[in-house]
Protein backbone atom coordinates (compact mmCIF):
# COMPACT_ATOMS: atom_id res chain seq x y z
CA UNK A 1 0.00 0.00 0.00
CA UNK A 2 1.03 3.59 -1.14
CA UNK A 3 -0.32 6.88 -0.45
CA UNK A 4 -2.32 6.80 -3.88
CA UNK A 5 -3.88 3.58 -2.67
CA UNK A 6 -4.52 4.53 0.83
CA UNK A 7 -6.39 7.83 0.40
CA UNK A 8 -8.33 6.19 -2.75
CA UNK A 9 -9.37 3.23 -0.82
CA UNK A 10 -8.07 0.83 -3.93
CA UNK A 11 -5.43 -2.03 -4.38
CA UNK A 12 -3.33 -0.18 -7.18
CA UNK A 13 -2.18 3.02 -7.59
CA UNK A 14 -3.26 3.46 -11.30
CA UNK A 15 -6.38 5.83 -12.02
CA UNK A 16 -8.24 5.82 -15.32
CA UNK A 17 -8.27 9.19 -17.07
CA UNK A 18 -12.32 10.05 -18.19
CA UNK A 19 -12.10 9.43 -22.18
CA UNK A 20 -15.27 11.34 -22.78
CA UNK A 21 -17.19 9.06 -24.77
CA UNK A 22 -14.91 5.96 -24.18
CA UNK A 23 -16.29 5.62 -20.98
CA UNK A 24 -19.44 3.80 -19.38
CA UNK A 25 -20.25 1.89 -16.47
CA UNK A 26 -18.81 -1.05 -18.09
CA UNK A 27 -15.50 -0.04 -18.53
CA UNK A 28 -14.99 1.80 -14.75
CA UNK A 29 -16.45 -1.11 -13.08
CA UNK A 30 -14.32 -3.08 -14.62
CA UNK A 31 -11.24 -0.66 -13.78
CA UNK A 32 -12.28 -0.60 -9.97
CA UNK A 33 -13.13 -3.81 -9.80
CA UNK A 34 -9.55 -5.40 -10.59
CA UNK A 35 -8.06 -2.45 -8.10
CA UNK A 36 -7.32 0.24 -9.94
CA UNK A 37 -9.86 3.59 -9.93
CA UNK A 38 -12.47 4.04 -12.71
CA UNK A 39 -13.49 7.35 -13.76
CA UNK A 40 -16.85 8.05 -15.28
CA UNK A 41 -15.92 10.45 -18.74
CA UNK A 42 -18.19 13.24 -19.90
CA UNK A 43 -20.59 11.99 -22.38
CA UNK A 44 -20.18 8.07 -20.42
CA UNK A 45 -22.36 5.65 -22.01
CA UNK A 46 -24.34 8.40 -23.90
CA UNK A 47 -24.58 8.23 -28.21
CA UNK A 48 -25.71 12.04 -28.49
CA UNK A 49 -24.25 14.85 -26.37
CA UNK A 50 -27.05 15.93 -23.74
CA UNK A 51 -28.77 19.67 -24.81
CA UNK A 52 -29.38 21.23 -21.32
CA UNK A 53 -27.84 20.58 -17.66
CA UNK A 54 -30.66 18.81 -16.54
CA UNK A 55 -30.28 15.78 -19.36
CA UNK A 56 -26.30 16.42 -18.47
CA UNK A 57 -27.15 15.59 -14.97
CA UNK A 58 -29.88 13.05 -15.28
CA UNK A 59 -27.36 10.73 -17.76
CA UNK A 60 -24.71 11.02 -15.39
CA UNK A 61 -26.74 10.06 -12.45
CA UNK A 62 -27.82 6.87 -13.99
CA UNK A 63 -24.58 5.88 -15.31
CA UNK A 64 -23.56 5.91 -11.75
CA UNK A 65 -26.44 3.99 -10.57
CA UNK A 66 -24.93 1.22 -13.17
CA UNK A 67 -21.73 1.82 -11.69
CA UNK A 68 -22.80 1.01 -8.21
CA UNK A 69 -24.57 -2.53 -9.22
CA UNK A 70 -21.17 -3.41 -10.71
CA UNK A 71 -19.34 -2.47 -8.03
CA UNK A 72 -19.15 -1.84 -4.84
CA UNK A 73 -15.72 -0.39 -4.89
CA UNK A 74 -14.61 3.21 -5.59
CA UNK A 75 -14.97 5.37 -8.76
CA UNK A 76 -14.68 9.14 -9.35
CA UNK A 77 -16.57 11.54 -11.84
CA UNK A 78 -14.98 15.12 -12.80
CA UNK A 79 -15.99 18.15 -12.07
CA UNK A 80 -16.67 19.76 -15.11
CA UNK A 81 -18.75 17.39 -17.80
CA UNK A 82 -19.05 20.52 -20.34
CA UNK A 83 -17.48 23.31 -21.57
CA UNK A 84 -20.45 25.32 -19.79
CA UNK A 85 -18.27 26.10 -16.48
CA UNK A 86 -21.51 27.39 -15.29
CA UNK A 87 -22.44 23.56 -14.55
CA UNK A 88 -19.40 22.89 -12.13
CA UNK A 89 -22.41 23.63 -8.61
CA UNK A 90 -24.60 21.26 -10.67
CA UNK A 91 -21.95 17.95 -10.86
CA UNK A 92 -20.61 18.69 -7.17
CA UNK A 93 -24.42 18.32 -6.15
CA UNK A 94 -24.32 15.40 -8.12
CA UNK A 95 -21.30 13.77 -6.75
CA UNK A 96 -22.55 14.17 -3.21
CA UNK A 97 -25.82 13.58 -3.66
CA UNK A 98 -24.71 10.17 -5.37
CA UNK A 99 -21.67 9.18 -2.66
CA UNK A 100 -19.72 9.04 -5.64
CA UNK A 101 -16.13 8.59 -3.82
CA UNK A 102 -13.68 10.31 -5.97
CA UNK A 103 -14.00 14.19 -7.71
CA UNK A 104 -11.69 14.59 -10.37
CA UNK A 105 -11.13 18.46 -10.58
CA UNK A 106 -9.65 19.66 -13.79
CA UNK A 107 -7.50 22.94 -12.52
CA UNK A 108 -7.85 25.82 -14.39
CA UNK A 109 -6.65 29.28 -14.04
CA UNK A 110 -9.65 31.67 -12.84
CA UNK A 111 -12.02 29.28 -11.60
CA UNK A 112 -12.71 29.81 -8.23
CA UNK A 113 -12.82 26.40 -6.16
CA UNK A 114 -12.72 27.13 -2.51
CA UNK A 115 -16.07 26.63 -2.17
CA UNK A 116 -16.32 23.64 -4.47
CA UNK A 117 -13.79 22.12 -2.54
CA UNK A 118 -14.85 22.78 1.22
CA UNK A 119 -18.17 21.08 0.09
CA UNK A 120 -16.08 18.17 -1.02
CA UNK A 121 -14.23 17.87 1.88
CA UNK A 122 -17.11 18.13 4.15
CA UNK A 123 -18.83 14.94 2.02
CA UNK A 124 -15.63 13.18 2.61
CA UNK A 125 -15.19 13.16 -0.99
CA UNK A 126 -11.82 12.75 -2.26
CA UNK A 127 -10.27 14.52 -4.96
CA UNK A 128 -7.44 14.76 -7.72
CA UNK A 129 -6.45 17.99 -9.39
CA UNK A 130 -5.25 17.85 -12.68
CA UNK A 131 -4.04 20.97 -14.61
CA UNK A 132 -4.16 20.99 -18.16
CA UNK A 133 -0.87 22.07 -18.41
CA UNK A 134 1.16 21.30 -15.33
CA UNK A 135 3.01 23.98 -13.57
CA UNK A 136 4.48 24.57 -10.21
CA UNK A 137 2.84 27.36 -9.39
CA UNK A 138 -0.86 25.32 -10.38
CA UNK A 139 0.79 22.35 -8.30
CA UNK A 140 1.18 24.37 -5.02
CA UNK A 141 -2.35 26.13 -5.82
CA UNK A 142 -4.09 23.26 -5.81
CA UNK A 143 -1.90 21.64 -2.51
CA UNK A 144 -3.17 24.86 -0.85
CA UNK A 145 -6.54 24.61 -1.87
CA UNK A 146 -6.41 20.81 -0.40
CA UNK A 147 -6.06 18.62 -3.02
CA UNK A 148 -5.80 15.03 -2.14
CA UNK A 149 -3.59 13.61 -5.02
CA UNK A 150 -2.01 15.33 -7.88
CA UNK A 151 -2.00 14.77 -11.55
CA UNK A 152 1.72 15.89 -13.40
CA UNK A 153 0.82 15.33 -17.30
CA UNK A 154 3.20 15.61 -19.96
CA UNK A 155 2.81 16.41 -23.72
CA UNK A 156 3.15 12.11 -24.71
CA UNK A 157 -0.64 11.96 -23.43
CA UNK A 158 -3.66 11.63 -25.53
CA UNK A 159 -7.19 14.12 -25.51
CA UNK A 160 -6.25 17.58 -25.03
CA UNK A 161 -2.16 17.86 -25.20
CA UNK A 162 -0.70 20.50 -22.63
CA UNK A 163 0.33 23.64 -24.21
CA UNK A 164 4.10 23.36 -23.02
CA UNK A 165 6.21 21.21 -24.64
CA UNK A 166 7.47 19.25 -21.65
CA UNK A 167 7.45 15.19 -21.78
CA UNK A 168 5.88 12.83 -18.89
CA UNK A 169 9.17 12.22 -17.84
CA UNK A 170 10.37 15.66 -17.45
CA UNK A 171 7.54 16.95 -15.86
CA UNK A 172 6.84 14.20 -13.16
CA UNK A 173 9.37 14.92 -11.48
CA UNK A 174 9.29 18.74 -11.28
CA UNK A 175 5.95 18.48 -10.06
CA UNK A 176 7.04 15.91 -7.73
CA UNK A 177 9.31 17.51 -6.08
CA UNK A 178 7.66 20.88 -5.66
CA UNK A 179 4.77 19.33 -3.64
CA UNK A 180 4.37 17.15 -0.55
CA UNK A 181 0.96 15.46 -1.28
CA UNK A 182 1.30 12.06 -4.07
CA UNK A 183 1.51 12.68 -7.56
CA UNK A 184 0.10 10.60 -10.50
CA UNK A 185 2.03 10.44 -13.88
CA UNK A 186 0.06 10.81 -16.85
CA UNK A 187 1.43 10.82 -20.57
CA UNK A 188 2.36 7.46 -22.47
CA UNK A 189 2.82 4.93 -19.67
CA UNK A 190 1.38 1.86 -21.20
CA UNK A 191 3.57 -0.81 -20.02
CA UNK A 192 5.23 -1.72 -16.54
CA UNK A 193 8.72 -0.11 -17.75
CA UNK A 194 6.55 3.11 -17.91
CA UNK A 195 4.92 3.08 -14.59
CA UNK A 196 9.08 1.85 -12.80
CA UNK A 197 9.73 4.78 -14.78
CA UNK A 198 7.32 7.21 -13.10
CA UNK A 199 8.10 5.87 -9.76
CA UNK A 200 11.68 6.42 -9.96
CA UNK A 201 11.07 9.67 -10.96
CA UNK A 202 8.82 10.88 -8.01
CA UNK A 203 4.89 10.00 -8.91
CA UNK A 204 3.58 7.34 -6.59
CA UNK A 205 1.15 5.65 -9.16
CA UNK A 206 0.00 6.50 -12.61
CA UNK A 207 -2.78 8.28 -14.28
CA UNK A 208 -3.64 6.29 -17.60
CA UNK A 209 -6.10 6.39 -20.47
CA UNK A 210 -5.17 4.96 -23.86
CA UNK A 211 -4.22 1.73 -22.33
CA UNK A 212 -7.44 1.03 -21.29
CA UNK A 213 -9.02 1.73 -24.91
CA UNK A 214 -8.34 -1.40 -26.66
CA UNK A 215 -9.89 -3.94 -23.47
CA UNK A 216 -12.82 -6.41 -24.11
CA UNK A 217 -14.77 -4.01 -21.90
CA UNK A 218 -13.77 -0.57 -23.82
CA UNK A 219 -17.23 0.67 -25.95
CA UNK A 220 -14.70 1.97 -28.79
CA UNK A 221 -15.37 0.45 -32.10
CA UNK A 222 -13.41 -2.90 -32.86
CA UNK A 223 -12.01 -1.95 -35.83
CA UNK A 224 -10.78 1.20 -34.10
CA UNK A 225 -9.10 -0.90 -31.32
CA UNK A 226 -7.11 -3.34 -33.78
CA UNK A 227 -6.33 0.25 -35.84
CA UNK A 228 -4.68 1.26 -32.13
CA UNK A 229 -3.11 -2.20 -31.55
CA UNK A 230 -1.56 -2.04 -35.27
CA UNK A 231 0.28 1.19 -34.82
CA UNK A 232 2.97 3.04 -32.82
CA UNK A 233 4.05 6.54 -31.62
CA UNK A 234 5.53 7.04 -35.22
CA UNK A 235 1.92 6.79 -37.38
CA UNK A 236 0.26 9.78 -34.86
CA UNK A 237 -0.17 13.05 -36.49
CA UNK A 238 -0.23 16.46 -34.01
CA UNK A 239 -1.88 19.37 -35.03
CA UNK A 240 -2.98 22.78 -33.56
CA UNK A 241 -6.50 23.52 -31.96
CA UNK A 242 -8.45 24.77 -28.75
CA UNK A 243 -6.92 25.44 -26.33
CA UNK A 244 -3.78 23.73 -27.63
CA UNK A 245 -2.66 20.89 -29.50
CA UNK A 246 -4.66 17.27 -30.33
CA UNK A 247 -3.24 14.05 -31.89
CA UNK A 248 -4.62 12.00 -33.93
CA UNK A 249 -4.26 8.30 -35.58
CA UNK A 250 -4.21 8.87 -39.13
CA UNK A 251 -7.59 9.50 -40.70
CA UNK A 252 -8.84 11.84 -43.49
CA UNK A 253 -10.41 14.84 -41.29
CA UNK A 254 -6.78 13.87 -39.20
CA UNK A 255 -4.89 14.62 -42.57
CA UNK A 256 -7.11 18.02 -43.03
CA UNK A 257 -6.42 19.25 -39.32
CA UNK A 258 -2.63 18.56 -40.56
CA UNK A 259 -2.79 20.21 -43.77
CA UNK A 260 -4.82 23.42 -42.19
CA UNK A 261 -1.95 23.65 -39.15
CA UNK A 262 0.61 23.63 -41.89
CA UNK A 263 -1.30 26.82 -43.74
CA UNK A 264 -1.48 28.30 -40.70
CA UNK A 265 -5.33 28.41 -40.17
CA UNK A 266 -5.92 29.69 -36.56
CA UNK A 267 -6.70 27.73 -33.32
CA UNK A 268 -10.58 28.57 -33.40
CA UNK A 269 -10.56 27.27 -37.13
CA UNK A 270 -9.17 24.25 -36.76
CA UNK A 271 -10.92 23.52 -33.65
CA UNK A 272 -14.21 24.44 -35.33
CA UNK A 273 -13.01 21.77 -38.02
CA UNK A 274 -12.01 19.31 -35.63
CA UNK A 275 -15.87 18.97 -34.87
CA UNK A 276 -15.29 19.08 -31.00
CA UNK A 277 -16.09 16.07 -28.63
CA UNK A 278 -18.06 14.96 -31.58
CA UNK A 279 -14.92 14.17 -34.07
CA UNK A 280 -14.10 11.87 -31.02
CA UNK A 281 -16.98 10.26 -31.46
CA UNK A 282 -17.14 9.71 -35.15
CA UNK A 283 -13.76 8.78 -35.11
CA UNK A 284 -13.99 6.22 -32.48
CA UNK A 285 -17.17 5.39 -31.53
CA UNK A 286 -19.10 4.73 -34.54
CA UNK A 287 -18.58 1.96 -36.08
CA UNK A 288 -17.22 2.56 -39.82
CA UNK A 289 -16.96 6.20 -39.38
CA UNK A 290 -13.74 6.66 -38.38
CA UNK A 291 -12.71 8.87 -41.28
CA UNK A 292 -14.95 11.56 -40.82
CA UNK A 293 -13.71 11.90 -37.35
CA UNK A 294 -10.26 12.00 -35.30
CA UNK A 295 -8.60 8.80 -33.01
CA UNK A 296 -7.38 10.79 -30.23
CA UNK A 297 -4.44 8.06 -28.47
CA UNK A 298 -1.05 9.24 -26.71
CA UNK A 299 2.18 8.20 -27.87
CA UNK A 300 1.73 5.12 -25.12
CA UNK A 301 0.35 3.16 -27.88
CA UNK A 302 3.87 2.07 -28.82
CA UNK A 303 3.80 -0.84 -26.48
CA UNK A 304 -0.01 -2.32 -26.77
CA UNK A 305 0.24 -5.50 -28.64
CA UNK A 306 -3.10 -6.75 -28.33
CA UNK A 307 -6.16 -6.63 -27.61
CA UNK A 308 -7.08 -7.93 -23.42
CA UNK A 309 -9.60 -7.49 -20.48
CA UNK A 310 -8.88 -5.10 -18.04
CA UNK A 311 -7.67 -7.41 -15.15
CA UNK A 312 -4.97 -8.31 -17.46
CA UNK A 313 -4.06 -4.60 -18.40
CA UNK A 314 -4.11 -3.30 -15.22
CA UNK A 315 -2.09 -6.98 -13.51
CA UNK A 316 0.57 -6.54 -16.58
CA UNK A 317 0.99 -2.45 -15.48
CA UNK A 318 0.86 -3.13 -11.63
CA UNK A 319 3.02 -6.74 -11.74
CA UNK A 320 5.61 -4.90 -8.99
CA UNK A 321 2.63 -4.31 -6.66
CA UNK A 322 0.86 -7.66 -7.02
Amino acid sequence: MNRVTEILGIKYPIVQGPMSWMTDATLVAAISEAGGLGILGPNAGLQRAPKTTEELIASMRAEIHKVKALTSKPFGLPTILSTDLSIIGAVVDLIIEEGVPVALINYLEGIDFEGHMARLKAAGVKTIFRALTPTVENAQHSERLGADILVATGFDEGGTVPERVIGTFSIVPQIADAVSIPVLAAGGVADVRGVRAALALGAEGVFAGTVFLPTLECRMAESVKQRLVDSTAQDLLLFRTLPAYYRSLPTKLAHELVAMDARGESREKLAEAQKGGYGMRLGMLDEGRADEGYISVGNGISYIKSIRSVKEVIEDLMQDFV
